[in-house]
């Protein structure tokens, strides 16, 4: 089956992990895909038997999502939207794809409906037409004025929804109350992880502090490196800081590094995990089996991450703090209970949403 993955990632690099993740099961499971990212260059990520478009890339500067910047960091304007939407037409075009999954919208990139109604005008009136669907993660940010819209878009042109996510955990109604009616079109696949792998000893009886490869988490870091001190686990504090490291020293026992190829290792190994708590971070730890502390991102009003802590942290998986009470006695101590808790079980949640994901878009193709 051909198929062409839309993505956009704005100010993480959370969507685009996840659809590389997407992208080599389905490319394992003998589809021909063909990745269209819009948001900023990450090379390396996907695998050699997926095709890559990189449209212009686009960004949000902040996490108002207020508007669209290029990669010179210039607010976009029309004729550059113009441009963009046909270079999208033309992947299309050129892939001829059996199958069109389009990662959050309608559901989010409400930014991005310059070029993605076009897309879905072209896909619908193809001959044949590919089956189109919504890859959407466990937990929205809720809007309950836009539902409607919403579900005008999907009954238009998406002949499916997958939720990456396991009811059990997180059902979709938690954000996105008008889920009932998309009976028959909604599946859930278990959520979207990379398989884990435990290379070695690295990270042995360390606390693991992370902030995702994004722009924001700036104030865990900076409040982790003297937390340590505070704390009765004198072993060593390893802070993953991403772009963000250029301006973080570390301090007694404390090592500050840009980035691992190991994370998965580190993690699994760890005494605890502190970090926020973003989809693709959520779904590793659980994996990994680790003892965590989550410290979500909420500002502008965001709510998606603390509910995803919230329910972890009601069924003892986790420790919560909230950015407002981050301070580095607070985070001594959350990282001192967990350290305490049991592991989270093999059995937490479905990890399985990308093998899943594939089976189910080569059995509505047929």
């Amino acid at each position: 089956m051909r198929i062409v993955l839309y993505v956009q990632h704005l100010l993480g690099i959370g969507h685009l992990k996840r659809a590389s993740v997407l992208a080599h099961a389905l490319a394992t499971a003998g589809c021909e895909v063909t990745v269209v990212s819009g948001g900023m260059p990450l090379p390396g990520l996907f695998p050699p038997a997926v095709r890559l478009v990189q449209l212009a890339p686009a960004s949000s500067p902040d996490a108002s999502f207020r508007f669209l910047v290029d990669e010179n960091g210039r607010q976009v304007d029309d004729a550059w939207k113009a441009r963009r939407s046909g270079q999208l037409l033309a992947a299309f075009a050129e892939a001829k794809p059996q199958c069109l999954l389009i990662e959050l919208f309608p559901f989010g990139r409400r930014q991005m409906r310059f070029e993605l109604l076009p897309l879905l005008e072209a896909a619908t009136a193809a001959r044949p037409r590919p089956l189109i669907a919504c890859s959407v993660r466990d937990l929205l940010q809720p809007k309950p004025a836009r539902e409607p819209e919403i579900l005008g878009l999907l009954e238009r042109f998406f002949d499916r929804v997958l939720v990456h996510s396991d009811p059990r955990l997180a059902p979709f109604e938690l954000t996105f109350g008008a889920a009932a009616k998309l009976a028959g079109k909604l599946e859930y696949t278990g959520y979207v992880v990379e398989a884990l792998s435990r290379q070695s000893d690295a990270g042995r009886d360390e606390v693991l502090v992370s902030a995702g490869g994004g722009a924001v988490g700036r104030a865990l870091l900076e409040t982790a490196i003297p937390a340590r001190a505070l704390s009765s686990l004198r072993g060593t504090w390893r802070v993953l800081a991403g772009t963000q490291g250029r301006a973080l020293s570390g301090a007694d026992g404390v090592v500050v590094e840009r980035s691992r190829t190991d994370f998965s290792t580190l993690l699994a190994n760890c005494v605890v995990s502190v970090s926020q708590a973003g989809y693709n971070t959520v779904a590793e730890t659980l994996q990994a089996r680790a003892r965590c502390v989550l410290v979500p991102f909420a500002a502008h009003g965001e709510v998606e991450q603390a509910l995803r802590a919230r329910l972890l942290a009601e069924r003892g998986w986790a420790q919560m703090l909230c950015e407002d009470d981050l301070d580095p006695p607070a985070l001594a101590a959350a990282v001192e209970r967990a350290a305490s808790m049991p592991r989270p079980p093999t059995d937490a949640v479905n990890l399985g949403g990308a093998a899943r994901t594939a089976q189910l878009l080569l059995q509505w193709r047929g």
